[in-house]
C-alpha cells in the first residue's frame, strides 16, 4: 500500500511539473502592471497582464494568486481591456507543494504566434485592511495597515513588472521600502508621490509560481496610512422576501447586525466630546453618526427599529417607481437617512430591523407560454463601503406554490427549502433559504424565483376565512339555544 501511494504521488507530481513547464513557455509577459486602491473593509486590486503568445492556438491564460490573495478575494472578474463582458474562469484549486492558487482564464478566439492581448483582473479583498494601532481614543485619528507581496507571481517569465498602491489620502505613515533587489532593478524600488506609491519598475523576472522564487526573493510589504471613515462590516444579515399574490405585495425585511471594525475605543466614551465635535463638523473618523442607504424606488409602509423600539431618528425620501414602458438609463433610489440610538465607535455593534413594502408588479411577471410567475429579489440592500461577511436570504413563497425553480446570481454556499406558516395559511407556505458569505458592493445581484400557484391554491385562504366565519356563526347560533341557568324560570 505505501508503495502505491508513493507511486501515485510520483505520478502525481510529474504531471503537475509538465503542467507547469507548459504554461511556463505557452505565454510571456510583456508587462504587469498592478493597482491597489486602498480603503476600510474592501480593497480593490486591478491586474493588468499584457501577453504575448509564444505558441499558436494559445486558448487559455493562466493567472497565480498567492494563498494569502486568495484567501482574502471575495470577488474575482477578468476581462479583456477594453470590453464589458468577463471571460470564463476556472479555479485549479490550491497547488499542493507551494500553496498557490492557479485560474485558468478563457480567451475569447485563440491567439496565433506571437499575438498580444491585455487581460484585466479585478479582485475585490475583504478584511485585508487592519486598524493600526488596534485600538484609539476618542478623539484620536485613524490609521490602517495593508499587506501584501512584492511580486505579481505569474507561472511565466515577465519583461516589466511595477505595483502601485494609492491611498485615500496623501497622508502615509510609513511603507515598505524591499532590498536585496539589484537582480532586477538598480533604481529605488519604493517611490512615494502624493498618495500613490510605486513598487518598481522590476524587469526580466523569471517564471514566479516557484518554490524556489516564492522562498528565495518574494517579499512582503506593508503600507500604513490615514483612513478618514468608519470602517463598516456587517457581521449578519437575515432577509425574508414575502410574497403575498393577494394583496400584490412584496414585503422585505431585513435584521442586520452592524460593526464598526475600526480601532476599537480605549478608555471611556463622552458624549460631550462627541457633541463637540459634531458642532464644530469635525466628527472622529473612526465614529460612526449616521449613514445613508439606496432603497428601491416606489417603496411603502418603511420602518426602522431596534431591540428597544422604533427609532425615529430617521428620514426616507421616496423616489417614485418608473413606468414598465420607460427604461431609464440612470436607476432611481430611494434614500433612507439613519441615525443610529447612539454612536458606532470601534468594535462596537448595533442591531436593528429594517423592512418595507413594494407593490409585486413592479418586481414580478407572468409567463404565459408556462404559466409561471417570475419574481426578481434582491440579494441585500448595499452599505456604503461594507462587506457583509454572512448573508441568509430568504424567499417565501405563496401558500400552495408549486414547480418551484431559482436562479441565482452567483453560487451560495448553501441551499434548502421548509415551509413557513403565517396568517391565514392551512398548509404553511414554501420558503426557499440562500446562504452566503463574504458579500462585496459587487455582489450587487438579484435572485430570480419562478413558481406556479393553481386556482385550488388561490382559493385556500377565501375558503379559509369563510370556513372560519362559517364556523363561528354556527357556534354562536349553537351557543344562543343552549341554557346554562341552573333554575330555568317557569313560565305561568
Amino acid at each position: 500500500m505505501l508503495r502505491l501511494t508513493g507511486s501515485l504521488s510520483l505520478v502525481f507530481l510529474t504531471l503537475i511539473s509538465s503542467t507547469h513547464a507548459h504554461h511556463s513557455y505557452s505565454f510571456e509577459n510583456t508587462a504587469i502592471v498592478r493597482q491597489v486602491e486602498l480603503a476600510g473593509s474592501l480593497v480593490q486590486v486591478v491586474t493588468t497582464y499584457a501577453v504575448k503568445a509564444l505558441e499558436k492556438n494559445a486558448k487559455a491564460y493562466t493567472i497565480a494568486l498567492s494563498s494569502n490573495d486568495k484567501e482574502k478575494t471575495s470577488w474575482l472578474e477578468a476581462k479583456v481591456k477594453g470590453q464589458q463582458q468577463a471571460l470564463p474562469v476556472r479555479d485549479h484549486g490550491k497547488e499542493p507543494t507551494n500553496g498557490y492558487h492557479l485560474i485558468d482564464v478563457e480567451l475569447p478566439k485563440p491567439l496565433g504566434l506571437n499575438e498580444t492581448l491585455n487581460i484585466v483582473l479585478e479582485t475585490i479583498q475583504t478584511h485585508a485592511a487592519k486598524p493600526w494601532p488596534a485600538s484609539a481614543s476618542q478623539n484620536d485619528e485613524q490609521s490602517l495597515l495593508f499587506k501584501t507581496d512584492l511580486f505579481v507571481i505569474s507561472p511565466y517569465q515577465t519583461l516589466v513588472q511595477r505595483s502601485k498602491l494609492r491611498s485615500p489620502t496623501p497622508r502615509i505613515v510609513e511603507f515598505t521600502e524591499p532590498k536585496d533587489l539589484e537582480a532586477f532593478t538598480l533604481d529605488t524600488p519604493a517611490t512615494k508621490s502624493g498618495a500613490t506609491i510605486t513598487y518598481g519598475p522590476f524587469n526580466n523576472l523569471p517564471p514566479s509560481a516557484d518554490e524556489d522564487f516564492l522562498s528565495k526573493t518574494q517579499q512582503p510589504i506593508s503600507v500604513q496610512y490615514m483612513y478618514d471613515h468608519p470602517v463598516l462590516e456587517v457581521s449578519s444579515l437575515k432577509r425574508a422576501a414575502e410574497i403575498s399574490h393577494w394583496g400584490s405585495n412584496l414585503n422585505i425585511q431585513d435584521e442586520i447586525r452592524l460593526r464598526n471594525g475600526g480601532p476599537e475605543l480605549k478608555g471611556h466614551f463622552s458624549r460631550l466630546d462627541h457633541q463637540a465635535q459634531a458642532f464644530y463638523k469635525r466628527p472622529s473618523p473612526h465614529v460612526l453618526p449616521a449613514l445613508s442607504l439606496h432603497l428601491p424606488a416606489g417603496i411603502r409602509n418603511t420602518y426602522f427599529y431596534d431591540i428597544i423600539g422604533n427609532v425615529s431618528t430617521s428620514h426616507l425620501r421616496v423616489a417614485p417607481a418608473p413606468p414598465k414602458s420607460l427604461k431609464s438609463r440612470t436607476p432611481q433610489y430611494s434614500v433612507l437617512d439613519l441615525r443610529p440610538r447612539y454612536p458606532l465607535l470601534g468594535g462596537w455593534n448595533y442591531t436593528f430591523t429594517l423592512g418595507w413594502d413594494s407593490d409585486l408588479s413592479d418586481s414580478a411577471v407572468y409567463d404565459s407560454k408556462s404559466g409561471k410567475y417570475i419574481v426578481k429579489v434582491p440579494v441585500m440592500t448595499l452599505i456604503p463601503g461594507a462587506v457583509v461577511n454572512q448573508a441568509e436570504v430568504t424567499v417565501i413563497l405563496p401558500e400552495g406554490a408549486t414547480d418551484v425553480d431559482f436562479s441565482l446570481p452567483w453560487p451560495a454556499v448553501s441551499t434548502s427549502s421548509s415551509t413557513v406558516t403565517t396568517y391565514l395559511d392551512t398548509t404553511g407556505r414554501p420558503a426557499l433559504t440562500f446562504v452566503y458569505e463574504r458579500l462585496t458592493t459587487r455582489h450587487d445581484g438579484d435572485i430570480y424565483v419562478s413558481y406556479k400557484v393553481p386556482l385550488s391554491a388561490h382559493l385556500k385562504k377565501p375558503t379559509a376565512v369563510a370556513t372560519a366565519f362559517m364556523g363561528l356563526f354556527v357556534l354562536t347560533l349553537i351557543g344562543r339555544r343552549i341554557n346554562l341557568s341552573l333554575h330555568p324560570s317557569k313560565t305561568a
